[in-house]
Parts: structure tokens; sequence; C-alpha cells
């Protein structure tokens, strides 16, 4: 494995040396297929083929399926892009592939858009450096505050993207600075030769934009929605992007939200923003991305009145139906920031004249980040699985119309991902989001196969790591779905009171006699109201809240009985004492690995997960010690708790 590979090395085309593929058809993306085949085959691309792609239209759009005749498997594909899925499909399945058990079912992609945002900075932010919330070194599009002049790993990124399906990424932080904001005009070229890298992978390129652009960059004294110069400034500078990038896909904005410029200056709202947004880019086919991540952030931690958690379902409800065709409102999976556990956001259930996109966050910041071996396929399957309106209704993926988008967790790394392990969250993100359905157990399955071979005890090995390693941080972390005990700025680590007094919301109001939010509509803030039946009942009361989720919703005593038996205290002692004894089973369980993988990646490994024990430990000792005091309740068993 290079910095070039993540999964897909060369081993995982075995089954392919000697055979070629014959492509019918001509275009860009079929070319990169014929490339592939030569890839695999270590053969010319014209050579006569033992696999064929034929072109049908009836398929639909990036669709395709596998047929087996006569000996020979055929990738039959609706366009030039289920072509390229249907190529990578031939990798994954491996020898199967070219025998009589091929699976002939039509393959076809739940979501039409399978986005990437990608939070790096051109300059290097004071605070959040290179790449907000990066865990992987600098920029793979930006360095010294330029784009790269080599881009040559941005096409091997794209490669491995397009092998689990993703077709749209964002290039830039959502968080747009002055200089990022000049990549619309000035540094247009740029960003045309960044398209040129995706292109081939039939990735279209999105930019985040800044609300204020007309002022930054136009020198217009407003960036009111409704102001026609203000519009036509928008239409202007679109028309040129697309000039310029004709597959163009979009914009991504945040606005109105932790500082961000948006349409509240002008007393307009979210509706007025996107609207204007969408009309300049509406003639070009292009979509924009208006994220609902808004609320207060300085909030007086007095007020117990106020409530984050509502802010997105406060502020965009009103507005469903009035947004245009071509805006997707994207709203994160839970209703605060990305947390180990928190409940599925109400809005998703709540505008069903509004296309919505579900965002997911690969990159781990509250996690891990990178640090931790924390594998995140099953709460995102669960997220997705997830039915707000009951076993009826339907599900969070068939909700989210607009597709699926997360933010990437990709740096310039020589393992790409920081943490080698880290890089099966991005393999699991594309794969969900092509199929939601699949298991996330077997999706974990087939990237180790990908990307370490086929040694039977390494994969057990890994699996045993991973499978339920995102428990394992929860255990070990924040309890019982309370969320946000972690060092302010950074968000690395253990600080139990860290934000308990701070302006951002994310209170867990420990005190003598008990901790949680009371979010009940009878006694609390009312955001398990925002919940349609049977959810709103289940999350009013404390009996039918599932215990994973107990804290966010209610305030207990300490000694409150779960449904598990345990009463609030003895679950947080017992966890964190069992996180850290499950991670130190990590740790040893590693050690099999030696020899059997590169020493340099052993070594990575071996380092992150000894910062995993280290940070568990800290994380065990300061909670429990916090609960021991605050409480006065001792452990049950006697343990050591300072």
């Amino acid at each position: 494995m290079t910095h070039h590979e993540m999964w897909l090395p060369e081993s995982s085309t075995d089954h392919l040396r000697g055979r070629t593929l014959r492509v019918d058809g001509e275009g860009v993306l079929l070319d990169t297929v014929r490339r592939e085949a030569a890839r695999a085959a270590m053969l010319p691309a014209t050579t006569d083929a033992d696999v064929t792609i034929d072109l049908d239209e009836s398929l639909g759009p990036e669709t395709f399926r596998l047929v087996r005749r006569d000996g020979v498997t055929n990738v039959v594909a609706g366009d030039e892009r289920g072509a390229l899925y249907g190529w990578f499909e031939l990798v994954r399945l491996g020898a199967r592939a070219l025998g009589d058990d091929v699976p002939g079912q039509v393959n076809r992609p739940a979501h039409a858009m399978r986005m990437l945002d990608h939070w790096d900075n051109i300059d290097v932010h004071p605070v959040m450096g290179q790449v907000e919330r990066g865990y992987s070194g600098g920029s793979i599009f930006y360095d010294a505050g330029e784009v790269r002049a080599d881009l040559s790993r941005v096409g091997a990124y794209a490669r491995l993207l397009a092998s689990v399906g993703i077709n749209r990424v964002a290039v830039n932080n959502v968080n747009v600075h002055a200089r990022e904001a000049r990549l619309l005009t000035d540094d247009l070229h740029e960003v045309v030769r960044i398209a040129e890298q995706f292109r081939p992978w039939g990735i279209r390129v999105h930019l985040s934009v800044s609300f204020a652009a007309p002022i930054l960059l136009g020198g217009l004294p407003t960036s009111d929605p409704l102001d026609a110069e203000v519009a036509q400034w928008w239409a202007d500078a679109v028309a040129r992007v697309y000039e310029a990038i004709p597959d163009f896909g979009g914009l991504l904005v945040k606005a109105d939200s932790e500082g961000q410029p948006g349409p509240f200056s002008y007393g307009r709202d979210h509706a007025d923003g996107a609207n204007l947004l969408a009309r300049a880019l509406a003639p070009h086919g292009g979509i924009v991305h208006w994220r609902a991540f808004v609320y207060n952030h300085t909030q007086d931690w007095r007020d117990r009145s106020t409530d984050r958690a509502r802010a997105a379902f406060d502020h965009f409800t009103p507005l469903d139906g009035r947004f245009d065709e071509n805006v997707v409102v994207q709203v994160k999976h839970g209703p605060m920031d990305f947390q180990v556990r928190e409940p599925v956001s109400p809005l998703l259930a709540a505008m069903p004249g509004t296309r919505l996109a579900l965002e997911l966050q690969v990159t781990q910041e509250y996690s891990g980040q990178q640090q931790h071996a924390v594998h995140l396929g099953r709460p995102w399957s669960e997220v997705l699985g997830f039915r707000p309106s009951g076993d009826d209704g339907p599900t969070v993926s068939e909700l989210a119309g607009g597709g699926l988008a997360a933010v990437s967790n990709v740096g310039d790394d020589f393992f790409w991902t920081g943490h080698p392990l880290a890089q099966s969250n991005l393999y699991a993100f594309g794969r969900l989001s092509w199929d939601p359905q699949l298991a996330p157990s077997a999706v974990l399955d087939e990237w180790i196969a990908l990307t370490f071979g086929d040694d039977p005890e390494l994969a057990r090995t890994v699996h045993g790591i991973l499978d339920d390693s995102w428990e394992t941080y929860e255990s070990y972390t924040a309890p019982l779905g309370v969320g946000f005990m972690v060092n302010p700025g950074q968000h690395y680590g253990p600080s139990v009171d860290g934000y308990e007094y701070s302006p951002w919301g994310t209170y867990h109001f420990a005190d003598r006699d008990g901790v949680g939010v009371d979010r009940s509509v009878a006694t609390g803030t009312g955001f398990a109201g925002q919940y349609p039946e049977p959810w709103r009942s289940r999350y009013e009361d404390p009996a039918t809240t599932p215990d994973e989720l107990v804290l966010f919703f209610h305030h207990l005593p300490y000694g409150h009985r779960l449904h598990s038996g345990k009463t609030v205290v003895q679950h947080i002692y017992d966890s964190h004492f069992d996180g850290v004894e499950r991670v130190e089973r990590m740790v040893a369980s590693w050690e099999q690995a030696r020899g059997r993988v590169p020493d340099d990646l052993f070594e990575r490994v071996s380092e992150r997960l000894a910062e995993q024990l280290r940070s568990a430990t800290e994380w065990r000792d300061q909670v429990n010690t916090y609960f021991l005091r605050k409480s006065g309740i001792p452990d049950e068993r006697g343990r050591r708790i300072f």
C-alpha cells in the first residue's frame, strides 16, 4: 500500500490479469474504464476482452448489471458512469466476477447525489489550520496560500472515490474566509484545474461560497437577496463558472450560523437567501446546498428555555414549500453536532415540501479525531434505517431525497486519513450512500479484504478491532447521549464541564441531584414534541426513552434505574471501566498483525492505539471522578475512582 492507494491495491485485481475490457461507445469516462482495465491486466486497452461493457440507456443513469453468458462476464450499463461503477464492482467481487455465480441484479444507487464536503482552507487558518476539523495533515488541494501546482494526488483521490460511487465533491471550507471566497472569481482558473482531476471519474465539483460575496468580491454595498443588483451579480458570477466548468455541480452555503453572513442581516429568511442562488444556478442545471446548521451560538447558560437542539426545526419548518426545486436543504443527522450518540434530527421528517440531504461527518471530530480507531458504519446505518413516523413510515434514507453528504477525512498524510484504519469510514460512507441497506459489518469486511488481501487471520484481527469500536468509544466518553464533555475549541479529550458555562448551548446540567437535559414538552424545552408519533411520546417519558439517549431528553437522579437494571451513576462507572478494558484488548489484538502488514502501517496503527488507550484512561478517570464527587455515590464494585 502506498500513499497513492487506499483500498483496491494491485492484489485485488489479480483475477483480471490477462483480461481486459472491450467498451462500446466513446467518452471521457469510457476512456477511463479502458485505462483501468489495462491497469488491472497490464495489457493494452485495445486487447480483445473476456469481460465486455455495453451501454443500455433503458437501465437509467449510473446503473449497471453483470451478466454471465457463454463463459463471459458482461457489464451492461445505463451510461458512462454506470460503466465505471460496473468496472469497480468487478474488482470488488474478485474471482467471483468471472464465475457462474456472478450476481446478476440491476445495481442502481439509492441516492442520485453522493457528496463529500472538504473543509479545506487555502490559507492556513490561525485556529483551525489548513483543514478545519482535519486530522490527516494538510490539504490535498491547497498549500502555502495557493492551489497546489501538482494535483496528481487529487486524481488518485478521485479514483478511490469513484470506486465507492461518490459523484460530487465540494472543495473548500463551508466557513468561507476572504481568501477562499476568491475561488468563485479571481481563482476560477484554479478550480478548473481541480475539476479536470475529478472529471474522468464522473465526479462534479462544487464550491462553498460566502453569502457576502457581492460585497467581498463585487464591491456592492449590500448582499440583500431581494436586491436586483445582487441577483444580477450572482447570475453573472455563476455564468462565468459554467463557461469555465460546464459540468460544475453547484454551490454550498453556510449562512447565519456561527458568525457566517446570511440573509438575516437584511430582514430576510433562509428561503430568500437560498432561492437567490438557486435562480442563478437554475439555467445551468446547478444546485445550491443550503445547510440547516443554524442556531444561537451566543446563548446564556443561565437560560434553560433556549435549546440548541430545537434550532434547525424552529428555523426551517416554517419555510417548507418555499424553496426552489434546485435547493437542497442539508441537515445534520442529529440536532446538535455529530455527537457520538444523539437522536436523529426531527427536521428530516418535518419538511415534505423541500428537498433534504442528510449530512454525516466522516472526519472524526467527536469520535476520536482519527487518533482513535472508531468505525462509523454502524451508527450511519442506524440513522439511515431509522423511521421517524414508526414502523410503517419512510426511513431517513428515503426522506433524504436530496442525497447524502459528509465531511471528508482525507489529507496529505502518507496514509490519507492519518489513522490507516480510518480509511474504512470513507469506504463505508460511499457504499452506504449507494445502498443504505447493506449490512455495515459486511461493508467493513469488503474494505478489509480489498485493503489487506486474503489473509484470514489478519482479516479477523482488523474486523475484531473495528466492528464494535463505535460502542467502545461511546462507553469511555459521554454517557447515555449526554454529549459534549470535550475540551473546548479542539474537541479532543475529556473536559466534563468544558462547555457547561459557555455560550455554545451544549450543556449537561449535572448537579448534586442528577444529570441530563430536560427536553420534554411537559416540563422542559419541548424538543421531544418536534418528533412525530410514536417517537414524540416515547421520548417524552424516561420510562420509554431508550437508555442510550435518556440523558439527552431527561434530567435524571443518579439513582434512577435504567432499563438495563443499573442506576445512572453505576452505568457511568461501569461503562467507563469497561471501555478502557475493551481498548486494552484492541491493543493486544493488533499485535497479531505484526509481520502481516507493512512495518510502517503496523507502527502507525500501534502508535494510534497507544494514544487511544492513554486517552480512554483519561476519559475514564476524569468522568468517573467527576460524577463520584457530584453524586457522593460510590462504585458498588469498589474500584478505584480518584
